[in-house]
């Protein structure tokens, strides 16, 4: 795939995450190859920190950081050598985001996750956010803003191979358990929890697996995986997150919710967009079928995380993690 197709697949989620369409354009229309697209992302996010460094106040400083942050997640998308420093480089800007906009938040590290914990002390509820099989908790910050908005807290996390962690671990299925030492290390009762891309499926399993969760929610989540389907570029994916080929198609075995799915006790809500058609990758109206309190919502002109279409999911979902959890809390 030349440079321009790459930068045209990833427009949607790009902008999605939150970077300046224009400034995305600049930036991926000068790209020779996509062998590029890593060191010119870093150069951008630098140049926000050198931004940051001179900006007139602490929340301006805070914003550019942010943005930072989002520029290094996003050169991490491509094959890059220094992928382990620019996804470093992403966890390090939002902490010096944090610590000037929102003092409170704190950073949780337990085996297997780390992330941080934004939202007031005496919150309602608490929601875990997931990210899937090439993105990471600064992928995901509109997000988290809508539920903070809402009273709750939230934890934007990294798991196994996921993020900040993949130079040091690689993906594993049962995340039911990491999402359980989440839950030990937060000391809540219950939480909400919402994934998205490969994270609606450990989201959608944790939810079978782990009673804990309270309020679940999937973002083109797969239902199930087909190795002899998946494109190449997929599969080189999850070759690099799982440790190898033999170690991916064990993975991607894994990955069917037909029977977890009716042990889902909490209710959900699965969000697909209409033109999200992979190959080899079962969406999720099944998972939505199948689960006892299941909830479908399919927008038509959505694609893959529905980057294109954010004011048709993101506030019902938001107010679905609510509802429920303050619901389930009286």
């Amino acid at each position: 795939m030349n440079a321009a197709d790459f930068s045209a697949a990833q427009w949607t989620r790009a902008t999605g995450t939150g970077v300046d369409p224009h400034e995305y354009r600049r930036v991926t229309d000068a790209l020779a190859s996509v062998a590029d697209w890593g060191p010119s992302f870093v150069r951008t996010g630098e140049a926000y920190l050198e931004r940051a460094e001179g900006a007139g106040s602490s929340v301006t400083a805070g914003e550019y950081l942010l943005t930072a942050a989002r520029w290094f997640h996003l050169a991490t998308l491509a094959p890059y050598a220094d992928a382990a420093r620019a996804a470093a480089a992403a966890d390090r800007a939002v902490s010096q985001a944090l610590t000037v906009l929102e003092p409170d938040a704190r950073r949780v590290t337990g085996e297997g996750f780390t992330g941080r914990l934004r939202g007031p002390s005496d919150a309602p509820g608490t929601v875990v956010v997931v990210p899937g099989l090439d993105s990471a908790k600064e992928e995901f910050l509109d997000l988290v803003d809508a539920l903070l908005a809402r009273g709750l807290a939230v934890f934007a996390m990294d798991g196994p191979g996921q993020g900040v962690l993949a130079a040091t671990s690689t993906l594993t299925p049962d995340y039911e358990q990491v999402v359980g030492r989440v839950v030990d290390a937060l000391g809540v009762p219950r939480i909400g929890l919402v994934g998205l891309s490969l994270g609606g499926y450990f989201a959608a399993r944790t939810a079978a697996l782990e009673p804990r969760v309270a309020a679940v929610a999937t973002v083109s989540g797969p239902f199930r995986l087909d190795w002899a389907e998946l494109p190449a570029p997929v599969r080189d994916i999850m070759a690099r997150r799982t440790g190898g080929a033999d170690a991916a198609r064990e993975f991607v075995r894994s990955v069917d919710l037909t029977a977890l799915a009716p042990r889902i006790a909490a209710p959900l809500l699965v969000v697909d967009g209409g033109q999200d058609v992979i190959p080899g990758v079962t969406n999720g109206e099944p998972l939505a079928r199948l689960a006892p309190h299941g909830t479908y919502l399919s927008v038509p002109h959505g694609d893959h995380l529905l980057g294109n279409a954010r004011p048709d999911w993101l506030p019902r979902l938001a107010d679905h993690l609510t509802n429920t959890l303050i619901g389930a809390r009286a």
